[in-house]
């Protein structure tokens, strides 16, 4: 009787104790929900730092261009100073020669000037009755014709001389006007060519400058870029490493209640053998009594089945373990919330594609991740069977693969009772 009062205290406090065990299944899945919170977040950086990468490498490919065409403008720049230089030593040349030509017409234009003042002063002093006699003195009138044309011609030969000489000088005091003319715009050509090699010199050092300036960035994003791919694989082993806690702490809740039931059922009955031998005990007592007024020999007889009774009740069966429970879709595991993904990378980031975490390529229909339950339990749910096949989700929480990034985004969140099959 007393042992088992004792044992009764003894389970009483199991199951005290067994209820101040703290649950921390909740406290791992917010631990997992920051950490993939935290990791999408490193995601989205590691995207816009990308981003950026391409935006430097673009920009620096401009550059690069750019400094390509400046290259070009430049070299094409000093072949046209060099051609400059060798016209103005050209023009040079010419204008030397038209200069020495112009000394030689100027010259034979005094000399013919001298020669003309010959003749005007020899036709003043002699008078114009010399020429009157001259000709008066020929011989024949041929003598006479043949005077009065050389006179003539000697006047004309003058004119036309001195007509001559003064187109000459003008012809060549125009050339030289048009080369001194040249000679200045080529003067003008070059310094506008220097200015502008000048100007392109200073845009290829700044665009020098900016390249240098993008490669550093570049270099700097690309650090930046390594940091946040190792920050994201160490998240997601922080990650993995929760889900296979919160495994581990999903079973040991699920022992814990399977050991309360047990516990519970194991209290009841003690309970219920206690109130049962106290009561065997009681009718002994009052049948023995009431044999010894009657008979000695049925007295005995009485007092003998009443010590067998009190024996048997006094070890009862073990109770057998609650069992859990089911229907005809499989255990019930509870009602758990559902939600949708697909191999696009907006749902599986640098994983798009890829197979799950079990190496199985993921069906529509057919996948599932979970944490908690091993690869290949199957689940019921809402009639269709699917098989656990990927991670990503806490125990009591399903994301069913579907074909489309459209179709889970459709499907939204939604819940239902979920059956283990296997």
């Amino acid at each position: 009787m007393k042992s088992k009062r004792v044992l009764s205290v003894i389970l009483m406090c199991m199951l005290l104790t067994l209820g101040m065990v703290p649950i921390y299944a909740a406290t791992t899945q917010e631990k997992i929900d920051n950490a993939r919170a935290a990791r999408n977040e490193t995601r989205s950086s590691l995207e816009e730092t990308k981003n950026k990468i391409r935006g430097l490498e673009s920009k620096k490919g401009e550059s690069e261009v750019y400094l390509s065409e400046l290259s070009i403008q430049l070299e094409n720049l000093r072949n046209s100073l060099e051609q400059l230089q060798v016209d103005e030593e050209q023009k040079q040349a010419e204008l030397e020669i038209v200069q020495i030509e112009l000394e030689e017409a100027r010259a034979q234009e005094e000399k013919q000037y001298e020669d003309m003042k010959l003749r005007i002063q020899f036709m003043y002093e002699k008078s114009s009755g010399d020429y009157l006699v001259m000709l008066l003195s020929a011989s024949d009138f041929t003598d006479f014709l043949n005077r009065a044309e050389n006179i003539s011609q000697i006047s004309e030969y003058d004119r036309e001389m001195l007509k001559n000489y003064q187109e000459t000088q003008e012809i060549i005091r125009e050339k030289e006007e048009q080369v001194q003319e040249e000679k200045r715009a080529i003067a003008v050509l070059k310094e506008e060519n220097a200015v502008r090699h000048a100007e392109v010199e200073v845009v290829m050092d700044s665009t020098n400058e900016q390249i240098k300036a993008y490669k550093m960035d570049i270099r700097s994003a690309e650090s930046e870029e390594a940091n946040l791919l190792s920050r994201i694989s160490n998240q997601e082993n922080e990650i993995n490493g929760l889900i296979e806690q919160a495994r581990t702490e999903e079973a040991a809740r699920v022992a814990q209640a399977q050991a309360e039931a047990r516990a519970k059922a194991a209290a009841k009955a003690s309970t219920s053998s206690s109130n049962s031998t106290s009561s065997s005990s009681n009718n002994s007592t009052s049948n023995s009594s009431s044999n010894t007024a009657s008979n000695s020999t049925s007295n005995s007889s009485a007092s003998n089945n009443s010590s067998n009774q009190s024996t048997d009740n006094a070890t009862p069966e073990p109770a057998a373990p609650a069992p859990e429970p089911s229907t005809g879709q499989g255990t019930y595991l509870g009602k758990f919330k559902l939600t949708a993904y697909c191999s696009c990378s907006k749902c599986c980031g640098k994983w798009a594609g890829g197979p799950t975490a079990s190496g199985a390529m993921p069906t529509a229909g057919r996948t599932v991740a979970m944490g908690g339950v091993p690869f290949g339990t199957k689940l019921s749910i809402n009639g269709t069977i699917y098989t656990v096949e990927d991670r990503g989700t806490g125990y009591g929480h399903v994301d069913i693969f579907m074909g489309s990034h459209s179709v889970a985004l459709g499907f939204g969140r939604q819940y239902a009772e979920v059956y283990q099959v296997n």
